[in-house]
């Protein structure tokens, strides 16, 4: 059973009220009041200029850009482009992050349907993207114009049951959208609708506010609706809105909602498109989106994620980390931290941090951290004196725990990312370091150096920078002594 804001922060002791991420223009304002929110000049190119200054602020600040390419609606970009800010969003310290979004997909909460929503403020049913879109071209053989950041949502009109999930979104037409469809949950709602003879309707929300957009990345049982998981981070049920031409429920304060099917029995060219493993997904014919009706509120904001940025890549990985902890744990009791690496695209390199695993334990926590999601290509794990945040941390691990032909795990032939290059159509091979330290080990031969008191002393306090003369002034103060 879920609990309402107010009463966990009497829990938790986190400040009642919404968190700073629970409206989309209310973060770019907290943003603003400290500094990272820039505005860049106006005019900027959509094809390249928006995305090239994007990646220059990306982490550094979000970005609002005025008339892009001449088009009067402004797009934002850089949301969510730290970890802190995404814990600060949530109103958590970063410390907290992971177990907040695992709090918040084991305890959901119920959307409010509302009929009152901003996103349907203004209502086309005549659908010309491009014009009424100011829709980025991001990278140099990207095949055209782009939706990063829209949230697709899938309704099955028999059950009710939705699917909310990130896929990008090629404009193949004026109402026409090329996707790509990789084996998850929107896919098999799709190959069920179309096993039955029918579309199956979407939308596509663009402009949510953080916490919505960080709970449509949440790894949960397909039939879990995660604008449910929205609703549990930010305290309260998310309104929702039915759209115009469909049954489906979107975010009441989306920025832009475009309402559609995804089309059966139809496939068109899609790609190429620059992804998170900082290569092209190839061009295919893949699946196709036609479009009944574009909504959006009065003076809209479009955001944009460029592919294979930060914002990219954080937005994938922080919350599979909170569903892989949480996962792992209900195996494995001594399993107490994971974290997604940059440098495996937040997607493909997972280490775990264990708690005195038992004899083989380490071993299968690899296997079990491979089976928890297909993209998990790399798996190491160590003992709670490493930092599972710290890849410099973990390379020690490996670089002094480790042995190949005693600690290394292999698995071929096991399905893996289609977006992975080194993969044939998805399938290759899975390995996993064992970098604990070894069972029965005595003595000090893995005991690890460390100064007495180091981490106390205030370091503000001790030291000054160095003045003109320093060398004469640090002749005339020898040390002090008894």
């Amino acid at each position: 059973m879920s609990t309402t804001h107010d009463a966990r922060a009497a829990i938790t002791g986190r400040p009642a009220g919404p968190p700073p991420g629970a409206d989309l223009r209310g973060w770019l304002e907290h943003l603003r009041a400290d500094g990272r929110l820039s505005v860049t000049v106006p005019d900027l190119d959509l094809t390249f200029g928006v995305a090239g200054l994007a990646n220059r602020m990306d982490g550094r600040t979000a970005t609002v850009f005025p008339r892009p390419g001449g088009h009067p609606v402004p797009v934002v970009s850089g949301l969510v482009s730290r970890r802190s800010w995404m814990a600060e969003a949530c109103a958590v310290p970063q410390d907290e992050l992971v177990a907040r979004f695992d709090d918040a997909c084991r305890n959901p909460v119920p959307w409010r349907e509302t009929t009152d929503a901003p996103c349907q403020e203004v209502v086309h049913t005549d659908v010309d993207l491009t014009a009424q879109l100011p829709i980025p071209t991001h990278n140099e053989h990207d095949s055209g114009a782009y939706i990063t950041a829209g949230l697709l949502i899938a309704r099955r009109p028999d059950t009710g049951v939705q699917n909310v999930s990130i896929h990008r979104l090629q404009v193949s037409g004026p109402d026409r959208l090329g996707a790509l469809l990789l084996p998850r949950h929107t896919l098999a709602m799709f190959d069920d609708a179309e096993r039955e003879g029918g579309d199956l309707e979407l939308a596509v929300a663009i402009g949510v506010d953080p916490l919505t957009l960080m709970a449509s990345q949440a790894i949960v049982p397909l039939g879990q609706d995660e604008l449910e998981i929205a609703g549990a981070l930010h305290g309260r049920p998310l309104d929702v809105v039915r759209c115009r031409t469909n049954s489906v429920r979107v975010p009441a304060s989306a920025e832009i909602v475009l309402e559609g099917r995804l089309l059966a029995d139809i496939r068109e060219e899609e790609g190429p498109f620059g992804e998170f493993p900082q290569y092209y997904g190839e061009r295919a014919r893949r699946h196709v989106i036609a479009l009944d009706a574009l909504t959006h509120r009065r003076d809209p904001l479009f955001h944009t994620i460029v592919g294979g940025g930060t914002e990219h890549l954080l937005l994938g990985g922080i919350p599979r980390e909170a569903s892989f902890l949480s996962h792992l744990r209900r195996s494995f009791p001594c399993v107490r931290d994971v974290h997604l690496s940059r440098g495996g695209v937040c997607r493909y390199h997972l280490y775990v941090q264990v708690d005195r695993p038992a004899p083989g334990e380490a071993r299968n926590v690899v296997l079990g951290a491979l089976a928890t999601h297909y993209d998990i290509k790399h798996v190491t794990v160590v003992d709670t004196d490493v930092d599972v945040h710290d890849p410099t941390e973990v390379e020690w691990a490996v670089a002094t725990r480790f042995q190949a032909d005693r600690d290394l795990v292999t698995v071929h032939g096991t399905q893996g990312s289609k977006l992975d290059p080194s993969t044939d159509e998805g399938i290759g091979s899975k390995l996993g370091f064992d970098a604990t330290v070894p069972p029965g080990a005595t003595g000090m031969r893995y005991t690890r150096i460390r100064v007495p008191g180091e981490q106390e002393l205030d370091v503000a306090e001790l030291v000054r920078p160095a003045p003109e003369g320093w060398h004469e002034q640090a002749a005339e103060d020898p040390p002090q002594g008894g």
